[in-house]
C-alpha cells in the first residue's frame, strides 16, 4: 500500500510539474495571437520604415513567463522582433489585477485571476497576494533583461532618453524601454508607494484598468465615476516626480477630471476613437481635443475593439481621424501587444502600419511623427531631466 501511495504521489507531482512547465505557455499562445500572414508592403514603405524612430506606448510583455531577450514562438514582442520591426522605444506595462470574466462593459474589483497566473508561472511568493510586489517583479524582470542584453536600455530620465537615442543611431543599442503601470491600484491605497514604484523605474501610470479603484473610475467599471481626492493627490505627485499620466481605460468622467487639472501633457496610451470605432473603449471627439490641448498624444491600437477592423488599415484610419480633428502632433502608436488580444501583426510586422499610413495619405514627415516623434516629444516634456 505504501508503494502505491508513493507511486500515486509521484504521478501527481509529475503532473503538476508538467502543467506548470507547459500550461502558462499554452495559455499565452491562445491569448496573444497573430491573426494574419505577412501583409503586402511596398519598397517605398519598407525604405521609409527603416528611417523611423518608432515608439510603442503600450506592450504587456512583462506579464508573461518568457525571456524577452530571445525570440519566442508565441506572443507579439521580444528583443529580436523589436529589432526586426525597427522599434526604438517600447513602453512596457505592469498588469497587476484582472477580474474574472473580464469584459469591456462592467467589471467588479472583487475577483482577480492574476494570482493563478503568478503561481502557474512560478513567480516569487511575494507576488501571489500583493499588487505592489507584482509591479516590482515586473520591474525586476526588465532590469534582468537589460543586464542580460547590452542592446537594451531602460529610460528613466530625459538624459537617458537622449543618450539612448544617440546610442541607437550609432548602432550601439537595439532598443529602449520605459516602465508603465496599468491601473494605479498597485499602490494598495498608500500614496507613499508611489515613491517605491518611482525608485523601481516606473515613469508612466494609467489611473485605472478594467475596474473602478480608489483613485478613479474605469470605462469598464461598475460605477464609472471620476477622479477621487486620493487619485487627484496621486496624479499631482506623478506630475511633480516626472511620471506621465495615462488616461487609457479611464471612465469618461475621469478623463474630464484629469484634463481639467493636468499641468503636463497627458497620454491615452492605447485604444481607439469613437469617430472610426464606436465602442466604450474609445475616446470621444471632445476627449481627443482635450488630450491634444495638454500637448499629449493618443496611442492608437491595432486590435479589434480599438479599430473595429483588426487590420493595419483600421489603425491607420483612426490615426488619420485624430490628425484631421486636432493635428498630426497628437497621433501616436499604442499597440497593446501581448495584452491578451489578437493582433493583425506582431511587433516585427509594424512596417505594415507604415504602409497603411502612406495608403491613408500621410506624408513621410507625418508618418515619422505618428510612429514615434510625437511620443518622444511628450517624454521630453514629462520625464525628469536627470
Amino acid at each position: 500500500m505504501r508503494r502505491v501511495l508513493w507511486g500515486a504521489l509521484a504521478l501527481i507531482s509529475a503532473a503538476i510539474v508538467a502543467v506548470l512547465a507547459v500550461g502558462p505557455g499554452l495559455f499565452e499562445k491562445s491569448a496573444n495571437k497573430v491573426t494574419h500572414a505577412p501583409w503586402e508592403v511596398s519598397p517605398a514603405a519598407t525604405a521609409l520604415h527603416r528611417t523611423l524612430t518608432i515608439v510603442d506606448l503600450h506592450e504587456d510583455t512583462l506579464l508573461w513567463q518568457r525571456d524577452m531577450t530571445r525570440f519566442a514562438h508565441r506572443g507579439h514582442v521580444d528583443l529580436p522582433r523589436l529589432e526586426a520591426g525597427n522599434v526604438t522605444l517600447s513602453v512596457f506595462s505592469s498588469v497587476t489585477k484582472v477580474p474574472s470574466g473580464q469584459n469591456y462593459l462592467s467589471n467588479s474589483d472583487k475577483t482577480d485571476i492574476i494570482p493563478w497566473l503568478a503561481i502557474a508561472q512560478l513567480q516569487p511568493i511575494r507576488t501571489w497576494n500583493s499588487l505592489l510586489e507584482r509591479s516590482l517583479w515586473h520591474a525586476e524582470k526588465l532590469r534582468r533583461a537589460e543586464a542580460a542584453d547590452p542592446g537594451l536600455r531602460i529610460v528613466r530620465t530625459v538624459r537617458d532618453l537622449d543618450a539612448g537615442l544617440e546610442a541607437r543611431r550609432s548602432g550601439k543599442l537595439r532598443s529602449l524601454a520605459l516602465l508603465s503601470i496599468e491601473g494605479m491600484h498597485n499602490l494598495e491605497g498608500n500614496a507613499a508607494n508611489l515613491d517605491v514604484l518611482f525608485r523601481a523605474g516606473f515613469r508612466m501610470g494609467g489611473l485605472a484598468h478594467f475596474f473602478d479603484n480608489e483613485l478613479a473610475g474605469s470605462m469598464h467599471g461598475e460605477r464609472k465615476g471620476g477622479l477621487t481626492p486620493f487619485g487627484r493627490r496621486v496624479m499631482t505627485a506623478m506630475e511633480d516626480k516626472g511620471m506621465i499620466v495615462d488616461v487609457a481605460h479611464s471612465s469618461h468622467q475621469t478623463v474630464a477630471d484629469v484634463l481639467a487639472v493636468a499641468r503636463k501633457p497627458v497620454v491615452f496610451s492605447h485604444g481607439g476613437v469613437k469617430g472610426t470605432c464606436n465602442t466604450n473603449r474609445n475616446l470621444t471627439d471632445d476627449e481627443i481635443r482635450g488630450v491634444a490641448r495638454t500637448g499629449g498624444v493618443i496611442g492608437i491600437g491595432l486590435w479589434e475593439v480599438a479599430s473595429c477592423a483588426q487590420t493595419p488599415a483600421g489603425a491607420a484610419k483612426a490615426m488619420r481621424y485624430v490628425r484631421d480633428l486636432v493635428g498630426i502632433q497628437a497621433v501616436a502608436l499604442g499597440s497593446d501587444f501581448d495584452g491578451a488580444v489578437a493582433e493583425p501583426i506582431d511587433v516585427a510586422g509594424l512596417v505594415a502600419l507604415t504602409q497603411a499610413l502612406l495608403d491613408q495619405g500621410f506624408t513621410p514627415q507625418e508618418v515619422e511623427a505618428a510612429m514615434g516623434g510625437n511620443a518622444i516629444r511628450v517624454m521630453r516634456a514629462d520625464l525628469p531631466a536627470a
